[in-house]
């Protein structure tokens, strides 16, 4: 009998880890690279027609406070299993360069779009955006245009969001009878046009639809809500939607519903409790409903993606007090339930930051994930995981 208990002992030491891996939906997930002490944050991600996946991230002393911040990439060859060492990307000089973005277009021009921070200041952030049809070889893409993006939101701006304050509830947090309240410092703000013509930022991938159009997520910290830029010609040109306004709604998260409309997921950046927020638009971006708050809580970051399947990829940190944790949920009722979740990180609340994930499908199925991994916040890398949603059941 001693030795039965024994051997059922040392057991649970080798078959049950063993099991766990054959069912776990996490397939693969290593480090881009060595954990090192800089500034490593808001990847992107983006598989190419070869196999390859390039990935994108900003890498320096700091954020907008630091000039010395660029643009950095690595490269996963089809077949392979580690990514290749670093190179550069984009590098405006004397200024922060960050929040990348990469996407194919619908013709397989590869665009990298990104913010380079003016006067350190978020609010005084300008788009800009690197194409490149040579972007198969070892090393970066061979960058064949670089250009800005300028938006000009007219009045329809300020009018759109007077009236989409109206229709959000009631709001005194703060309230004091001398000072001024928030919602009316930010209809005074966008009848501002150098204001709403300036400092709209990248952070999500875009939603690209059947009909052509490339709707691409922005969002503002000196407004504190989202845009979107849209182009009607595979990205040659963009102009701005309506702003989709709400309490703190930011860095939007892009799927489409069956009946046309598209959805997006924002992280919250208002009021507690801290919740991911929804909009909707039922005009392919151009206008979007007051956000509110979904049951989902949120303090850093959301990412969201139509599945092959018909399921919707919810990936984001699921909590309201950090960033320790991070969560991949699946729903197969457009966002109403979510019936299955994974997490792929879960720490003690002080043992580090994982966030700005960026998430994508290959044509097998799988899920292939990038987001910053600051290890106790010291030890900084990009994390790359792969998952298989059908393990997900």
């Amino acid at each position: 009998m001693k030795k039965i208990t024994l051997l059922l002992f040392l057991l649970s030491f080798f078959v049950v880890p063993s099991m766990v891996a054959q069912t776990s939906p996490i397939v693969r997930h290593n480090l881009i690279f060595t954990p090192q002490e800089k500034h490593v944050h808001g990847s992107s991600l983006v598989s190419l027609p070869n196999g390859d996946f390039l990935a994108a991230w900003f890498y320096g002393s700091g954020e907008r406070t630091a000039d010395d911040v660029k643009i950095m990439g690595a490269r996963l060859k089809k077949g392979e299993t580690q990514w290749s060492e670093p190179f550069e990307m984009a590098d405006t000089p004397h200024l922060p360069d960050c929040n990348p973005v990469l996407f194919l277009n619908q013709q397989g021009k590869l665009f990298l779009v990104w913010i380079a921070v003016q006067a350190n200041q978020w609010e005084q952030s300008i788009l800009r955006f690197k194409t490149s049809t040579n972007y198969t070889k070892s090393g970066a893409p061979v960058w064949e245009w670089q250009d800005n993006i300028l938006l000009k939101p007219d009045e329809r701006f300020a009018k759109e969001v007077a009236d989409k304050f109206k229709k959000l509830p009631d709001y005194t947090a703060g309230w004091a009878g001398y000072a001024p309240k928030y919602d009316d410092m930010i209809i005074e703000a966008a009848k501002d046009a150098p204001k709403r013509s300036i400092g709209w930022m990248t952070r999500i991938k875009p939603l690209q639809m059947d009909n052509g159009r490339i709707v691409l997520p922005l969002y503002s910290d000196g407004y504190n809500f989202s845009m979107m830029a849209i182009s009607e010609d595979f990205g040659a040109t963009w102009r701005p939607s309506l702003p989709l306004v709400g309490r703190g709604p930011i860095q939007p998260a892009l799927a489409q519903r069956k009946n046309g409309n598209l959805v997006a997921y924002l992280r919250d950046s208002g009021d507690e409790p801290t919740r991911v927020h929804i909009s909707e638009s039922s005009d392919k971006g151009e206008s979007w409903t007051a956000s509110t708050k979904t049951e989902i809580p949120n303090t850093a970051s959301v990412e969201l993606l139509n599945l092959k399947d018909g399921r919707w990829a919810f990936l984001g940190n699921d909590i309201d007090d950090g960033r320790y944790r991070v969560s991949l949920y699946l729903s197969d009722d457009e966002g109403k339930t979510w019936k299955w979740k994974t997490r792929l990180e879960d720490h003690p609340r002080d043992k580090g930051g994982y966030s700005y994930p960026c998430l994508v499908q290959t044509a097998d199925g799988l899920l292939h994930i990038t987001y910053s991994h600051h290890a106790d916040n010291k030890a900084k890398s990009i994390k790359y995981v792969v998952v298989d949603p059908q393990k997900m059941k």
